[in-house]
């Protein structure tokens, strides 16, 4: 039978829970929201040393993704944005989100043999996507 959720009950109002639950949805996909044969072009587009390139090497890769993962991934996005909108009350800076959401959007298919290095780059290229979500999803 059909499980019937109602985000109405308790065990939802914890905005920790819910989040928790979101980052556990994009996790437990069979691929990531940005597919493994993008890691690669993304985490190199993020190592760039022109910041106005990285921007237009990334655009380049969001609109080649596939158009369910582009349009999840944009609206996913500008929730974020909406949510750094109140950094004053939840303290989720551009920076905190993408230590939160890098690894979970955008993972090597192989774990690294370092695990820090990499991260640092999947959260650079969450904080890119934020920085710069209106000339990476235009209208």
């Amino acid at each position: 039978p059909e499980e019937r959720l109602s985000l109405a009950d308790s065990e939802w109002s914890d905005v920790h829970v819910v989040t928790g639950a979101l980052k556990l949805f994009f996790r437990e996909l069979p691929e990531p929201l940005v597919p493994y044969r993008l890691f690669d072009p993304f985490i190199e587009a993020i190592k760039l040393p022109d910041p106005q390139e990285q921007v237009e090497r990334v655009a380049e890769l969001v609109q080649s993704l596939p158009p369910a993962n582009y349009a999840t991934l944009r609206y996913l996005l500008a929730h974020l944005c909406r949510v750094m909108e109140r950094v004053d009350v939840n303290r989720m800076t551009r920076q905190n989100i993408g230590i939160v959401f890098g690894p979970t959007l955008l993972r090597p298919e192989r774990e690294p043999v370092s695990l820090v290095a990499g991260m640092a780059q999947q959260n650079q290229a969450v904080e890119l996507l934020l920085a710069h979500f209106d000339r990476i999803f235009p209208t």
